[in-house]
């Protein structure tokens, strides 16, 4: 069964001789992260070469449609049907959003939680029910939003905290999402997010760019290279992590050469490199 560790890029079919050309003993890019609801029923010529890169790639699955704060019941047949296809490619690592997708049907966005005490209460109890289907536990990530819950009776990074504690399970840290979020909601430091983050629950990050639709708006869209200050605020996350964590660049749009991909995976391996540096240091 292959480890996850390094860093890490999506996988997207039109990457797939990419991917075939490389191996993580040879490459920078040491895994790769599908979401499994695109390749359950996924068959031809697209799976045949997704099977060719998972012989040669870790894998990590990251779930887009569970709703985990969701209101309609769970997706039982679906979540085993995510545990057959994890089982099928030996892959023990899977995270969901921290937020709904659903109501009577899908949405087809993903919905900010409202921060309150009987929220953290009825996601956490949904996410111990995913935890014990999938027999393993998982890692929620915090999500990207662009309004506010009209009840809150905490903010986000300690809703984030509770529910984690509630579920005892892990935390899919996403950083552009942390720094999205500053920006859009007037937060002044988004180093703050990670000061007071559990960072010893953290065993996953994103790294993404976004869309910067006016100074005080930006979006989440993954279609653009990483800006200078989230590079920033990841090179700030990895001196607080006790040890590196895998890191995943995620690009849904507007692909570039996949050399230009590559180097965005090798900056990420190289700060990881230097905080592993630092802590050695401080030993």
């Amino acid at each position: 069964m292959k480890t996850l560790y390094g860093a890490g890029l999506g996988y997207k079919r039109s990457m797939a001789e990419d991917f075939m050309a490389r191996t993580p003993e040879t490459g920078v890019i040491k895994f790769i992260e599908i979401a499994p609801e695109n390749w359950l029923r996924m068959g031809g010529a697209a799976r045949l070469k997704f099977d060719a890169v998972a012989e040669r790639f870790p894998i990590a699955c990251h779930g887009l449609s569970l709703s985990l704060g969701g209101q309609d019941p769970l997706q039982i047949d679906f979540l085993k049907q995510i545990k057959a296809f994890m089982q099928q490619y030996h892959i023990r690592f899977f995270s969901e959003h921290l937020s709904y997708c659903s109501h009577h049907g899908h949405v087809y966005d993903l919905l900010p939680l409202p921060f309150t005490e009987e929220s953290v209460q009825h996601t956490a109890a949904r996410i111990r029910t995913v935890q014990d289907i999938l027999e393993q536990r998982i890692a929620i990530e915090n999500t990207s939003y662009y309004a506010h819950s009209p009840i809150a009776e905490m903010d986000e990074v300690d809703f984030l905290n509770a529910v984690a504690r509630e579920a005892d399970c892990a935390i899919h840290l996403d950083v552009n999402n942390v720094y999205v979020n500053a920006i859009n909601h007037g937060i002044v430091q988004p180093q703050d997010y990670i000061d007071r983050i559990d960072i010893d629950r953290v065993n996953y990050i994103h790294m993404a760019g976004h869309d910067e639709e006016h100074a005080n708006l930006l979006i989440d869209t993954h279609g653009q290279p990483v800006c200078a200050d989230v590079w920033d605020l990841f090179a700030y996350t990895c001196t607080k992590l006790p040890h590196n964590v895998p890191t995943l660049l995620e690009r849904d749009s507007n692909l570039p050469p996949f050399e230009e991909l590559e180097a965005e995976v090798a900056r990420i391996a190289a700060i990881q490199q230097q905080a592993e540096e630092q802590r050695h240091a401080a030993a």
